[in-house]
């Protein structure tokens, strides 16, 4: 597939930025190519600046949970944007995101708006160490939440694709405050808090990691990271970035029924605009300035346009009773369609899945942590995401990153995607 245009962009982007791009995955250094260079979006198509159009399962890396250019979102943004773009002051639409949120998780009595899943993050954990009085915040082996310098510590995503254990530039007084575990490992866990309890303000998680590839955790995993926590007096955070609204209307937390005592939330509660949030109980929650005492503050913070697109995203979402069912169930007809056909092509391909999210491991074993993840035959997946490149279905390029499902994915292009993997699984 020839790709001129993308390929001049993408040379003027590389005297202009750092590797010429804003994001590093987005380089394509995993998968050994140059990146693609979108110029439109709708539905479950991207248009790159040759004209190519691709079966999209990135998704902006998880928020489009209704498809690309959704048109009670869209409508709704142009609503918001002719009253202003930005005010630096209260506004109604932020307060009724705030509402819709509180209103769907049981975790969440009071909301902070941020503009980032990173913003949320760090400051979650400020106010579970301003809360417990303790520095220590424990995380999981290929957990991302965020590049604040706490959580650089054998961090997911970009960090697993490009090799790097930590980033430089994160002083070794920062690092010492995060202690890692591999994530589903119970016996680590309890040992670990059963040594140091005394230290630990906050256990950070992705309920179902997504920034090591898809994992999902293994049964009494997070029943038993909650046990522990409440024990111990130690605040429980769910990053729910990638699954928030995803999976549920109250993300992993209603799916598995373990209640945290902090939630963070990121773009997908903004349909795709840069949003975050982070919410807890009250007596957490109101430590918050100007409440409390922990300081946290931004200019755009409860963006009148980017507030406008949550609510219209949630009340779309709400609008049919069989959303999260009917996403299921094009999900499945993929993933299953998917293994049937390395199979048949005579590829070990393990398939981890949950609800609208999805990764194939180049491997026959299972995936259920960052070492098994890791062991899996990263050229392959290369390989199979060129194959499937070439052919018009855009995956993303990295093997450590979720797949996604849409709404708007329609079956023949789920078909087609098998057809094209069946292919693919032959010539990698």
């Amino acid at each position: 597939m020839k790709r001129p245009h993308s390929h001049n962009y993408f040379m003027k982007a590389v005297s202009l930025m750092p590797g010429g791009v804003n994001s590093p995955v987005r380089a394509f250094k995993a998968v050994g190519d140059d990146p693609i260079v979108v110029t439109r979006a709708k539905g479950d198509r991207l248009y790159d600046a040759d004209g190519n159009r691709y079966i999209d399962y990135c998704m902006s890396w998880g928020p489009m949970v209704l498809g690309h250019g959704n048109v009670r979102v869209s409508n709704a943004i142009r609503k918001a944007v002719r009253g202003g773009t930005s005010f630096g002051a209260l506004c109604p639409y932020e307060i009724r995101l705030a509402e819709l949120i509180v209103q769907s998780y049981q975790s969440i009595e009071l909301v902070r708006m941020v503009s980032s899943g990173t913003e949320a993050a760090m400051s979650a954990v400020r106010v579970a160490r301003a809360y417990t009085k303790r520095d220590k915040v424990v995380k999981f082996e290929g957990g991302y939440h965020g590049h604040a310098d706490q959580f650089l510590i054998k961090a997911g995503s970009g960090l697993t694709t490009l090799g790097a254990p930590s980033s430089p530039g994160v002083p070794e007084a920062f690092a010492s405050t995060t202690l890692t575990l591999p994530y589903n490992d119970l016996d680590a866990l309890k040992k670990l808090i059963a040594e140091r309890w005394r230290e630990i303000a906050a256990l950070i998680v992705e309920p179902v990691a997504g920034n090591m590839g898809v994992v999902v955790p293994d049964p009494g995993f997070l029943e038993t990271l909650r046990d522990l926590t409440t024990r111990h007096g130690i605040i429980l955070v769910f990053d729910e970035v990638i699954t928030g609204l995803r999976l549920s209307p109250s993300g992993a937390q209603g799916v598995f029924g373990v209640i945290p005592d902090m939630t963070i939330l990121g773009k997908i509660i903004g349909g795709g605009m840069p949003v975050g949030a982070y919410g807890g109980r009250k007596e957490t929650m109101g430590l918050v300035s100007p409440e409390g005492a922990v300081y946290q503050a931004g200019t755009l913070s409860g963006n009148p346009v980017a507030m406008a697109a949550g609510i219209a995203t949630i009340k779309e979402i709400q609008s049919n009773s069989e959303f999260y069912k009917e996403l299921g169930k094009k999900t499945e007809h993929l993933v299953s369609g998917l293994k049937d056909a390395a199979r048949l092509a005579g590829r070990a391909v393990t398939i981890n899945s949950i609800g609208s999210m999805f990764t194939p491991f180049f491997t026959d074993r299972p995936v259920k942590d960052l070492t098994t993840a890791m062991a899996s035959d990263t050229k392959l997946y290369a390989g199979f995401f060129h194959r499937m490149f070439e052919r018009g279905v855009y995956l993303p390029p990295s093997q450590f990153e979720a797949h996604f499902m849409s709404i708007a994915h329609s079956s023949h292009d789920i078909d087609r995607t098998i057809k094209h993997a069946y292919e693919a699984f032959k010539k990698v």
